[in-house]
């Protein structure tokens, strides 16, 4: 029999529409109304409102073991009501699930949150991103600052009124 945690079995596609309807189901759970993006071209997954009128737009990302998340600026510019869910799924383990507000990038609170620029003479190569690097060493960083639940729980709890 299969283990429940078998990531590796699912395509990129697929651990990206489990990871976006995990996060969805969490903040269901939470009491959040979900408000699915029928166009995905400005990098919002879906939005969040609550019972005070209160809405944040967010941004789902999955990944599998160590590695590195990237959001693209032309699509992820931090402001307060912008949200990363990361999800992150090891082989043989339940998924974790982490929530980061977009200005933590911007007031560089943690060592695996990155602001990175490739230049380029070719504009058209010239990049610039927020980084978010998965692995053990910041494993319990991640866990501490951003575990879903907490990070939830502060960040939905200091947001303005839309």
């Amino acid at each position: 029999m299969r283990s429940r945690y078998e990531w590796g079995n699912l395509s990129k596609l697929q651990l990206g529409r489990y990871a976006e309807y995990f996060v969805k189901m969490e903040f269901t759970r939470l009491g959040f109304d979900v408000y699915t993006a029928e166009v995905d071209d400005k990098g919002i997954d879906f939005a969040i409102g609550s019972a005070d009128n209160r809405y944040f737009d967010v941004q789902v990302k999955s990944a599998r073991g160590a590695g590195l998340i990237t959001l693209p600026r032309a699509k992820f510019e931090p402001r307060k009501n912008l949200l990363a869910a990361i999800v992150w799924f090891v082989d043989g383990q339940e998924s974790e699930l982490f929530l980061i507000p977009s200005l933590a990038w911007k007031e560089r609170r943690s060592s695996v949150l990155r602001y990175y620029v490739k230049h380029h003479e070719d504009p058209q190569k010239a990049f610039d991103e927020y980084q978010f690097q998965l692995g053990e060493r910041g494993r319990e960083e991640l866990r501490r600052r951003y575990g879903f639940a907490e990070a939830a729980e502060n960040v939905l709890s200091r947001a303005a009124p839309s």
